[in-house]
């Protein structure tokens, strides 16, 4: 039986099933394991994570029934919360999925080695070419304009060795999208682009061996990951003509509205507003790819995911702007129907979130997980 809990009510016997955040397991060899060691415990405390989900069939149980929700729980308020942001979704453009997915597989093989290219310089010391970004932004805002579904999935089929590129181009027009959502100015939508472009570019800071561990980081392994944003906003003060706006997002994409963030543990209206954008884009493309150590989740899944977590990690508004802008049910969901056949969700209804267009699946899977 799980039951969701405060990280305050850990002890050592439980067994940790899923942390209630995107970058947490990270930390640890597997994401479900039985927590018996006073180091863990200790570095889970310290570590800013809010709530856990412990399997109680395979560990102690909280002290008193009344503490802790259990998933019916959890998944009602869930469904509550995505209901309530249900109407208006975000307008659908004309160009089909299909068109501008030829476009935009395109558009990424070549500007791939380019990208790659300036980050590389960057990583060697070199100025940004800004001109060159806002160039690449620019492409990106026109195919997140003719249809925002193709280039976030392209994004999500990214290997190892390209996924800071690819992430980035991803959480671009994810940010694009939200800017939209939100009706910021053209203007600000492109600086939302570049911010999204430009948001982890202190990763290039941190080796290879580590980002792509498949293992359990030790705490020093952590504590580099934890400064990429330092890093990457070192990175850009270097550069000409980069907006204060940029650097705030490089900066603050990993700050939590409770305040349980990180580099500087802002909460709520201490938080710009574009960084909180960036936190939901960035957590949403993390979590739906995959890494050496962890599976991609689906988008849906990762919606729903992110809505269990939003109170304390995500401005409500802001995420809920996110939610209309890419769908409950993001285009590339696997769902099962009402019949009880598979099913893709390949676009958006026009007028309901609840109700995309879906493709049944031919070749039906027995279960899945």
């Amino acid at each position: 039986m799980l039951k969701r809990i405060s990280v305050s009510h850990l002890r050592q016997g439980m067994y940790i099933h899923e942390f209630c955040g995107s970058w947490m397991g990270r930390a640890f060899w597997r994401p479900k394991f039985l927590l018996d060691d006073s180091d863990d415990l200790r570095r889970i405390l310290v570590s800013g994570a809010d709530e856990v989900w412990i399997d109680i069939s395979k560990g102690i149980d909280v002290a008193g029934t009344s503490t802790g929700e259990p998933p019916e729980q959890v998944a009602a308020e869930t469904d509550a919360h995505l209901r309530c942001v249900e109407k208006n979704p975000a307008k659908r453009s004309s160009a089909t999925l299909e068109d501008e997915v030829k476009r935009a597989s395109k558009f990424c093989y070549q500007s791939k080695d380019a990208v790659l290219a300036m980050f590389s310089e960057v990583r060697m010391g070199q100025a940004i070419d800004i001109e060159y970004v806002g160039k690449l932004v620019e492409e990106i805002a026109d195919s997140v304009t003719r249809n925002p579904d193709a280039l976030i999935s392209l994004a999500r089929l990214k290997s190892s060795d390209e996924y800071t590129y690819m992430h980035s181009i991803a959480v671009c027009a994810l940010m694009i999208a939200l800017a939209r959502q939100l009706r910021l100015s053209e203007e600000l939508v492109r600086e939302a682009g570049v911010a999204g472009l430009l948001h982890d570019i202190g990763k290039l800071k941190i080796p290879d061996a580590i980002l792509n561990k498949p293992g359990k980081l030790t705490e020093a392994e952590f504590s580099a990951i934890r400064h990429h944003p330092s890093e990457g906003a070192k990175l850009l003060k270097g550069s000409e003509k980069i907006s204060e706006l940029v650097l705030d997002v490089c900066l603050h994409h990993h700050e939590k509205v409770d305040g349980s963030g990180y580099p500087d543990n802002l909460k709520g209206d201490e938080i710009s507003l574009f960084a909180k954008m960036g936190a939901v884009c960035d957590v949403y493309d993390a979590i739906t790819s995959s890494r050496p150590y962890k599976d991609a989740w689906s988008p849906a899944e990762a919606v729903r995911k992110m809505a269990e977590w939003s109170k304390g990690h995500f401005d409500q508004n802001v995420f809920d702007a996110f939610v209309k802008s890419v769908g409950i049910y993001p285009t590339g969901s696997l769902v099962r129907l009402q019949s009880g056949r598979l099913g893709v969700v390949t676009d958006q209804h026009p007028t309901s979130l609840l109700m995309p267009k879906v493709h049944a699946c031919k070749h039906q899977a027995t279960d899945i997980s």
